[in-house]
């Protein structure tokens, strides 16, 4: 099936997850706002009593004077320091509020789609919105958004400060805004549509890595490494090229911003040359005016330079917006719980998008506390009946019933409790091998681990780890072979201690030494349970209480392994290729 990009959300759809994640700190944010304008009152202190210190000396003022306004100056700069630290501490803490509930509200969307949907989407799209546009939002908010809060409130309190000092003085001061304006205008609509592709090619450029990487066996068997190094260089040239071009538009942008400041400050000088000459204001009204301009420039650079990280955060948090934007899975109208273990499948059918019946009119009944193999040559719908019967796949047409209740009236969380699957990929989380274990059940202590270790015959190996079971596994630990992880994911079976197991081809990629002791404890994990067994390995049906064959989406067998054996039917066909293989 082909991969389907992800959605990315409206600016209007944008703004409301913003809003409702700023929500939650309004308290800590406003407390910040105030001390910000504090701190920045503070700053602009030292402009304005310079203008005084000006206008004393000119007028001849006495040498008290003079020192009571340094002392305001260096007092201003003191609380502007207190301040602003207090502003920085507030402005962390409501960010990494905001950044944390974020990724754990995209986490919980991604996490909590169909399994179906899940494997439609583009794993390289998906992996780049919860880690790269995730990690530029997280990045703006800590570096840029204290930046901009204080750069916002220092240019409405100087701007205030010189039209206080001289309507006219402020009125220059202001001839800069609108040269600013024009310069965003320009810069904007050019520079949005680039950030938005550059953010899609990122994620081109994560599946094409993705992809390769995961199908690196292919990728060497059919000799496809060029090709596929060709892809991605190319993804990434595309991504690289307009990066140039948006650096090349706000080198332009940068130009507009200085004859902003260019013509605001000579404004300044030319007005303030002539109030001081008509005597309607002093020298030193004009000096604090120019000084309190001067001390704009960085906030005005500020303001301006973080238009281009926000509208790159702005890409990245409209692509986050859009996984939060999937549909959860609906709860059910009128919920039911199962009563009992047992399975019944009635017609069920199911086609992966427009292609094929891949399971056509499928009648299956398991009794509670019955263990059934599915077997079948590949592509004979076994796993896709598997994930019906275990809820992850909803048929396009027929029932499942799970306890005499159609799964569709099963609450997630009581689905979760009722029927668990283990599938040939047992995935290992990075901490310790009980932790990894105790996925199942977080409440269960270490003895109970040990006991579903035991159970499943893998507590001698996990004990003689370095430090037992509190050995880091994963990626940043002791790399588990590939029986002993399908042990761990039994084990999670066993602890979980659900009515009904589905194990879909378990020890498959364990080999064949590892795949007989898999197969002991598998029979050990599924004991007094309803177990639906997708044997990849004929051996696995020897045991079961009946054995379903299925050809082409369709139940064609059904019996104990020695009467279908006795038959000569399918099954027996099966039973002597493998054992003429053997």
């Amino acid at each position: 099936m082909p991969s389907r990009p992800l959605p990315v959300a409206s600016g209007r759809r944008t703004l409301a997850v913003l809003a409702r994640q700023v929500r939650a700190v309004r308290l800590t944010g406003a407390a910040a706002v105030a001390a910000s304008v504090a701190a920045n009152a503070c700053v602009l202190a030292g402009p304005w009593a310079l203008g005084l210190l000006v206008d004393a000396v000119v007028d001849g003022g006495g040498t008290g004077r003079v020192l009571a306004l340094a002392g305001v100056i260096a007092l201003a700069a003191l609380a502007g320091g207190v301040l602003a630290a207090l502003e920085s501490v507030l402005l962390a803490r409501a960010g990494e509020r905001v950044l944390a509930r974020l990724r754990e509200a995209v986490m919980r969307r991604a996490v909590r789609l169909p399994e179906e949907r899940l494997s439609r989407l583009s794993p390289g799209d998906l992996l780049s919105r919860v880690g790269d546009d995730v990690a530029r939002t997280s990045e703006v908010v800590r570096e840029r958004a204290p930046l901009v809060l204080t750069s916002l409130v220092l240019v409405v309190l100087a701007l205030g400060g010189m039209a206080a000092l001289d309507w006219r003085l402020g009125l220059a001061g202001a001839c800069a805004l609108p040269v600013h304006a024009l310069a965003l205008r320009w810069y904007l609509p050019r520079s949005a549509p680039m950030y938005a592709r550059q953010r899609a090619q990122l994620g081109d450029r994560a599946q094409a890595l993705v992809s390769s990487l995961q199908g690196a066996p292919t990728v060497e068997a059919y000799r496809l490494r060029e090709r596929r190094s060709a892809l991605v260089a190319e993804r990434s040239a595309a991504a690289r090229d307009t990066e140039i071009g948006v650096f090349g538009l706000f080198s332009r942008f940068i130009g507009g911003m200085n004859a902003a400041e260019c013509v605001g400050l000579s404004m300044i000088v030319a007005v303030g040359f002539w109030l001081v000459g008509t005597e309607q204001a002093t020298v030193g009204a004009v000096t604090a005016a120019a000084l309190l301009f001067h001390r704009l420039f960085d906030p005005f650079g500020a303001l301006m330079t973080s238009f281009d990280d926000v509208q790159s955060a702005g890409a990245s948090l409209a692509r986050i917006a859009g996984v939060l934007d999937l549909p959860e899975p609906p709860e059910p109208a009128d919920p039911a719980r199962p009563a009992h273990g047992g399975v019944r499948v009635r017609g069920a059918v199911h086609r992966y998008e427009d292609g094929p019946a891949v399971l056509d009119g499928v009648d299956l009944d398991i009794a509670p506390g019955e263990r059934v193999a599915l077997v079948g040559a590949s592509g004979a719908g076994k796993t896709t009946l598997a994930r019906a019967v275990a809820g992850r796949l909803a048929p396009t047409g027929g029932r499942v019933l799970l306890g005499g209740v159609p799964v569709e009236r099963v609450p997630r969380t009581d689905l979760r409790r009722h029927v668990a699957m283990v599938s040939q990929e047992s995935h290992m989380f990075s901490g310790t091998l009980a932790e990894n274990v105790r996925i199942a059940d977080p409440g269960a202590d270490d003895e109970r681990v040990l006991r579903a270790l035991e159970r499943v015959g893998a507590r001698a190996w996990a004990q003689a780890l370095p430090e037992g079971i509190a050995t880091a596994v994963g990626e940043n630990g002791t790399r588990l072979t590939a029986d002993q992880a399908q042990h761990v994911a039994l084990a999670r079976l066993v602890l979980a201690d659900p009515a009904v197991a589905v194990l879909d081809e378990a020890g498959a990629e364990a080999g064949s030494a590892g795949a007989r002791g898999l197969e002991r404890a598998a029979l050990a994990a599924t004991e007094g349970r309803t177990a639906l067994v997708v044997a990849h390995r004929l051996p696995q049906a020897v045991g079961a209480d009946r054995v379903v064959v299925m050809e082409a989406g369709r139940v064609v067998e059904t019996g104990p392994h020695a009467e279908l054996v006795g038959r000569g039917g399918p099954y027996a066909d099966l039973w002597k290729a493998w054992s003429d293989g053997r």
